[in-house]
């Protein structure tokens, strides 16, 4: 079902603020996919899914080759699942990244210190899912 990512419903909104894990999707130089298991966190006020990483990972690597590419993290839980599919690009910027450690520390945990840190950062023009 084709969701809305401006206006989610309170359930939907639940579904992705609950601790799971997801899987995101980002394309390798040579065009296959590279699938990765990932903790994510959603901004609704920005329709941005956020990806803490360090540069050198494969999944960075990837958007770095292809800022503006194509992005999807995808959240399964039983019979509910949420895809948010959007633009991706990779910053260092100290600000994003603390906000994202933020983020990533209230659905999480508080990660590990790298000096590495980077953010992966998609920017979700559609969602489709069931919650």
């Amino acid at each position: 079902m084709a969701l809305d990512p401006r206006n989610l419903s309170d359930e939907v909104t639940a579904f992705v603020t609950e601790r799971h894990l997801a899987t995101l999707t980002t394309l390798r130089p040579d065009g296959t996919l590279h699938v990765v298991a990932v903790g994510f966190t959603w901004d609704p006020d920005e329709c941005l899914v956020r990806v803490i990483t360090f540069a050198p990972s494969r999944k960075a690597r990837n958007v770095v080759a292809q800022p503006g590419g194509p992005a999807a993290v995808c959240q399964v839980d039983g019979g509910r699942w949420l895809t948010a599919e959007g633009t991706a690009t990779v910053t260092n910027d100290p600000v994003r990244v603390a906000e994202a450690v933020r983020r990533y520390a209230e659905r999480y945990s508080q990660p590990k210190e790298r000096t590495d840190r980077v953010v992966i950062e998609i920017a979700v023009d559609r969602m489709m899912g069931r919650a």
